[in-house]
Parts: structure tokens; sequence; C-alpha cells
């Protein structure tokens, strides 16, 4: 059960709800009780299902552009899909970061990034992410 309190936590933490699965994470980890295997991955699965989530939200929203309630100009659109390209399909690595991350792989899904590629990048990165802070919590001498 508590593997899957942690999927749900990291799952609402990838979307654009705020929630805290890395809070979650290290006091599963403190209490001893579980896997660490078991937690990086119930955090990882979660985290970029949610990701996924998003990227879906991001290939459906185009949709609702012309409408007079979009809160987004076309302005704004094209601003955002220069900076994606500037920086390309490699920032998806970075969509575990607090505050960007989570709009990245909306932009992600709204600019139509290959599917395979985008979990690819997401992945590494999230499960990076969840790696450094089971290596923090627990000390990285001790994680190998």
């Amino acid at each position: 059960m508590a593997y899957l309190s942690l999927f749900f936590s990291a799952f609402i933490s990838a979307t654009l709800l705020p929630s805290s699965s890395e809070l979650v994470m290290t006091a599963m980890i403190a209490s001893g009780d579980n896997l660490l295997w078991l937690l990086w991955l119930s955090a990882t699965v979660g985290n970029v299902l949610g990701s996924c989530v998003n990227y879906w939200l991001g290939t459906q929203v185009m949709r609702f552009k012309d409408r007079k309630w979009f809160p987004v100009s076309q302005n704004s659109i094209d601003k955002a899909e220069q900076q994606f390209n500037k920086y390309g399909i490699y920032s998806l690595l970075f969509a575990w970061l607090p505050i960007v991350g989570d709009p990245l792989t909306v932009v992600g899904g709204i600019f139509r990034v290959k599917f395979s590629i985008f979990l690819l990048l997401v992945t590494l990165g999230k499960g990076a992410r969840y790696l450094a802070v089971l290596a923090f919590a627990v000390g990285l001498e001790k994680l190998f």
C-alpha cells in the first residue's frame, strides 16, 4: 500500500497540481520498512505517467486556440515554440524541475514531440531525480 501511495503522490506531482512526492518518498525511506528499488520504481513510474497526461493535454489544447476564452495568445504560442525549438527536445530531460518542468511536458504535447522520444527523455530525467532523492536520503555509499 505504501508503494501505491507514493505512486499516486508522484503522479499528482507531475501534473499541474501541486504535490511533493519527494517528501513522501523521503519519509518512506526514513521508516526503513520499504525496498528502495520499489520506492524508486513507484515514484518514477507515477511521475512519468503524470507527465504523459500533461503530454496528452498538450496534444488536445490547440483545438481551442481560436476560442475567445482561450487563455494564451497566438503570439505567446509562437514565442513558446521558438524557445522550445531553440533548446530542443532535450529540454524534456529537465521535466523534473519545479515550476518549469510540468509546463515543459505540456509543450512537448503541443508541439507533437514523437511520443517514444518524449517518454525516453522524461523517464531518464525523472528516474535520475528520484535516484538523487534516494542517494540524498540514505547516503550515496549505502545506495550502491
